[in-house]
């Protein structure tokens, strides 16, 4: 198995204990804030099925689908991310990023959804840090998946010469595969 596909698959793996982790956060959050459940994601995914308008509020499964299958399949690209040497905790943060992008585009592209910065300031937060929450620990297990196959292609060539280096060639194509 090629480095892509099985940091594809470590990904996976990682963003369902990531969306894990997250879900346990905003429960806890909504516990102590009383607030509600979003009912954003099955929306969005009835709009992405081309299903008819259903009720304001989604039905659990359709929201839980949504909310569970995207955490997963964005997860396959941080696993990507460790397993060619992209790990630690900026590129975990560089995966939050992404991770908020791939809602964003979803939510305002069905048009279930407004731009982050048009919401209220305490919803923008809150939803922030679930989102890290979810990154960082995506990024921890994607990290410790890809640590056992050793360093990825990036960490070998970084050990080539420390620091970006300008008469440093690429690595030779067999090693960069592996």
């Amino acid at each position: 198995m090629g480095v892509f596909s099985r940091g594809a698959v470590h990904g996976m793996v990682a963003g369902a204990a990531g969306v894990a982790v997250m879900t346990i956060g905003e429960k806890l959050e909504q516990r102590l804030t009383g607030r509600p459940d979003s009912h954003v994601p099955g929306r969005v995914l009835e709009r992405l099925l081309g299903r008819p308008e259903a009720p304001r509020e989604q039905p659990r499964s359709a929201v839980l689908a949504m909310h569970v299958g995207q955490a997963v399949l964005v997860g396959a690209l941080r696993g990507v991310m460790a397993d060619v040497g992209l790990r630690g905790p900026w590129s975990s943060a560089m995966f939050t990023v992404v991770r908020l992008t791939s809602d964003q585009v979803l939510e305002n592209g069905t048009g279930v959804g407004a731009p982050p910065w048009t919401w209220p300031r305490r919803e923008l937060a809150v939803d922030l840090l679930h989102k890290a929450v979810y990154g960082f620990a995506t990024g921890l297990v994607a990290d410790a998946l890809a640590a056992r196959t050793g360093p990825g292609p990036g960490q070998r060539h970084a050990a080539l010469r420390p620091g970006r280096q300008e008469d440093v060639g690429p690595l030779p194509a067999a090693d960069a595969r592996r």
